[in-house]
Parts: C-alpha cells; structure tokens; sequence
C-alpha cells in the first residue's frame, strides 16, 4: 500500500525536498566553530517562520537528537507548536510577552524574550501570581532599533537588579545588525555595547552570535551561538564560498508541452515574445508557491542536462519555460524540472529575485508536497 508521502508526490504539482542531514551537519559545523580553541560555547537552532520554511516539527527533535538543546521562534503560537516535538527543551519566543498571553507561556512551558521594562514587570507580576520563579531573556537593543531594552531601560535595569525578583534569568541576548559585513565597524561598536552589558549583569550566559555572527571570530561567540539561516544551507559569507551544505531541492512536473511559431508571445501582458520557432513547457509552480512575480525573464530551472529559460510572466499556478533546445523525449508532461538545487541554490534564486534567501526560503509555498530525509533515507 503507497504511504501517505508517496500518495502526495503522486498528486502534487511540485516537490519539495527538505535533507534533514544536511541540516544536522550544518548545525554541527556551526557548533564546532564556537568550540575551536577548545571554548565550552553552546549552539542553539532558530526554528522560526516553521524553521525557514523546512518544518519545524520535524526539524527541531532532528537537531534536538543531534544534541541542540536551546531552541528559538519568533511567535508564541510557534512555541506552542513546536513545544508538542519537543516536550522538555527550551524554547524561547523572540517577540516577547504580549499583554494576556502570560498564562500560555506557561501552560506550555515557554520562555519569553523580553523586550523592554512593560514585559519584564508583567513576567515577574506572572512568577508572583504563581508562586514560582520564571525563566526569562533579558535583550538588549545594541543598534538595531527594532526590538529590545534600549540604553536607559538597560540602565535602569542595571541599577535595580531586584526588579528580577522570582525570576530567573536564562540568558543576556543582542542581535548584530551588519554580521554579513567583517570589515564593518558597527560590528565592533555593538560588541562594545553588549560586553558592556554583560559585565554589569554578571551571572547569566550571553548570546549575541547569529548565523554570519559565528564568522566573526570568538570575540562574538559568548555562551550561545544563535544561528537561523545558515541551518538551512544559505550562505552566512555573501561574496565568499558557501561553507553550509545545502538543505533542499524544488522540483516541479510539467503539465504541458506546445510549439509556437516565431514572434508569438507566451503568457498574460505579452511579456516575452519568441525570436524563433519554439516548444513551450508549462510547469505547476507559481508566485502562490513563493515563485516570485518579478523572476519574469530573469531566471532558469533546469531540465535533463539543460538550462532552460523560465519565460513570460509568473502567473499565480503556472510557470512557462523555453525547453526548445531540450529533446523532445525529455520534455513530456509528467517530467520533474529542477526549480532549487545542485544548479540554483537558495542564494542565487535570491539574486535573481533582487532579494535575499531568507525571504526565498520563508515563501516556499504550502501547496508543495514535502519530503523529509536524512541522506538518502526517507522520513516518515
């Protein structure tokens, strides 16, 4: 009897394959980076937005099983989510405390990020209300201007040390702005900043490192590296060789094949026009998959050995590729084409889309059937 992946390659327009090896061995190259010189550093594993669009449920007890045991999202209902994979590790929500939501935090078990004096004052009115201390991230705004305690608040928190009273503090985090960037000063002057709050708040491990963070040397690495994205195979070094593995591979069936004569035009608005006589293949992917609108003309898939030229505008459910230089043999409806892969990885996708491959990953679309393995091994 097919299993339930099978039936849904069987049905599904596009397939999407996610190596939970790879993810594995990515995780541990980034942990044995903070360990060189022989240092004690932790490697925690950013699961959020359904960890970069590869399943958090199955990806955070793949890396719990490898030895990850710090994990991070950025929403609580995430928290929740991922709390029922993994019954027993942290799990700590990077949007904070919404007003209401204490008694989630801790029906679930998960730890807030706190982001400014408001929710530090209600998580500790929590722990009171329940008569036991609570587990709490403080952070520390050191130049993003996005979330966290800023100068004053950190000051003031500083100052009066009792206003963490029934709490336990977890873990001292800041998040670097520029880590892509070595050469960039405000790497060092956000360093500056956060070791200064770490000494005046002695007693809690630090982390600061996210994934291009772990590049920058020791000095970024604290008590907790924090990657997200270069889990997922993108590349933590923009400008220099990828040093993760890649994660996944899209590929997508061809619906229908057509030969049109020269100067006619392939898909709504006109946008591409034929120069010479060509055949047309007509794939199940589209801009509601996370297949951007703005590739029109300015993208390939491959098909059987081939480079083939994605043409004509992205509709909604529909992609058209000029295969004319294919042989017809390998050109049938039902044939897979490589949209992510060996040949177009997350990053150059991304440079094609005038985008990043964060934004690649995170919109891979729902409608794809979705395959874990672990090298060549299927997960069920």
């Amino acid at each position: 009897m097919p299993s339930p992946v099978d039936d849904a390659a069987r049905r599904a327009g596009a397939l999407l394959t996610v190596d939970l090896g790879a993810i594995a061995a990515n995780w541990r190259s980034l942990r044995d980076a903070g360990r060189a010189g022989g240092r004690s550093v932790e490697c925690a594993a950013v699961l959020k937005a359904d960890a970069y669009g590869t399943g958090a449920t199955v990806v955070g007890p793949r890396l719990a099983a490898e030895g990850c045991r710090h994990f991070f999202v950025a929403h609580l209902d995430e928290g929740i989510a991922l709390r029922r994979a993994l019954p027993e590790l942290p799990i700590y929500v990077l949007n904070g405390l919404l007003a209401g939501t204490e008694g989630d935090f801790i029906e679930h078990g998960l730890t807030p990020v706190l982001n400014h004096l408001g929710q530090l004052n209600a998580w500790r009115s929590t722990a009171q209300r329940f008569n036991r201390p609570l587990d709490a991230v403080i952070h520390f705004d050191t130049g993003m201007h996005r979330l966290g305690f800023g100068a004053d608040e950190a000051q003031t928190l500083i100052d009066e040390r009792g206003r963490l009273r029934g709490l336990r503090l977890a873990l001292l985090m800041s998040h670097l702005v520029v880590a892509e960037e070595p050469a960039n000063p405000i790497n060092g002057e956000q360093l500056s900043r956060f070791r200064s709050f770490v000494r005046a708040m002695p007693g809690a491990p630090a982390s600061f490192a996210n994934s291009s963070g772990v590049f920058l040397g020791s000095d970024y690495h604290f008590d907790l590296l924090r990657p997200g994205a270069a889990l997922y195979g993108i590349n933590p070094q923009p400008g220099s060789p990828n040093p993760m593995a890649p994660t996944v591979t899209l590929n997508a069936r061809i619906l229908q094949t057509r030969r049109i004569d020269a100067l006619q035009t392939v898909g709504y608005g006109a946008a591409w026009r034929s120069a010479r006589p060509s055949r047309v293949a007509t794939i199940a992917l589209g801009y509601a998959d996370g297949y951007f609108r703005i590739l029109v003309n300015r993208t390939h898939v491959h098909l059987a050995g081939h480079k083939v030229p994605v043409i004509g505008r992205i509709s909604m459910d529909l992609v058209t590729i000029d295969a004319t230089d294919v042989p017809e043999a390998d050109c049938q409806p039902g044939a897979m084409v490589e949209v992510l892969g060996a040949h177009m990885t997350v990053d150059d996708l991304a440079d094609c889309a005038r985008t990043n491959a964060y934004e690649v990953m995170t919109a891979l679309g729902r409608r794809y059937a979705r395959i874990h393995v672990d090298g060549q091994e299927p997960v069920v």
